[in-house]
């Protein structure tokens, strides 16, 4: 898939002011600090599309960016810790879950997790609750351009291994750097596959 239009269309306080569900949307989340914004520019090939910060929680609401003018990329609030109160992180919480919960469009949630870090309880926690949910999401390993090579597989095989006690069958999972530009062309490539379903 070749990007030729990326732009911001409107950020939404609570699910109901999200744009009409009238296209395919992927949605992306992820731990405060896990490197998104990044993500999201370098998939996108557009630097300053997502506001980036080293301030984590920056992401406070549901913001929407229009692509190709075919389908919707979604930038979603991080889960777990933020500089912010426990009312504001409870507010996140619901917001999050009535948008994947209730978004009929929403085709596939990339749940974003540092690859330098062994796996994480909120980020398998989350998981977990998007099985329960039913909603198909795959794994999105950030920051491999700050691992060795014989870390990153290690690492992956972590990964995997926690996945495997409680799911029969793996998600989908990219690596990805952001600074390299890696694992754009894979992510694209699955966002097209799955569009044709749309």
């Amino acid at each position: 898939m070749d990007i030729k239009k990326a732009e911001f269309l409107t950020s939404s306080s609570v699910p109901t002011q999200c744009p009409d569900p009238d296209r395919p949307e992927y949605a992306f989340i992820g731990r405060s600090n896990v490197g998104k914004s990044s993500l999201i520019n370098m998939i996108c090939n557009k630097s300053a599309l997502a506001k980036t910060s080293s301030t984590p929680g920056k992401t406070q609401l549901i913001n929407h960016f229009t692509i190709n003018d075919t389908w919707y990329l979604v930038d979603l609030p991080g889960y777990g810790y933020a500089k912010v109160s426990k009312t504001q992180r409870k507010s996140f919480k619901l917001l999050i879950e009535n948008y994947l919960r209730h978004r009929s469009n929403l085709m596939c949630l990339f749940v974003l997790v540092d690859s330098r870090h062994k796996p994480q309880n909120a980020d398998l926690e989350f998981m977990r609750q998007m099985g329960e949910w039913g909603i198909p999401f795959v794994i999105v390993l950030t920051k491999l351009d700050k691992l060795k090579a014989s870390e990153k597989e290690i690492n992956i095989a972590n990964y995997k291994k926690a996945l495997l006690e409680e799911w029969e069958e793996l998600p989908q999972i990219f690596v990805t750097s952001a600074k390299k530009g890696e694992g754009r062309d894979e992510i694209l490539h699955f966002i097209d596959q799955v569009s044709q379903q749309w």
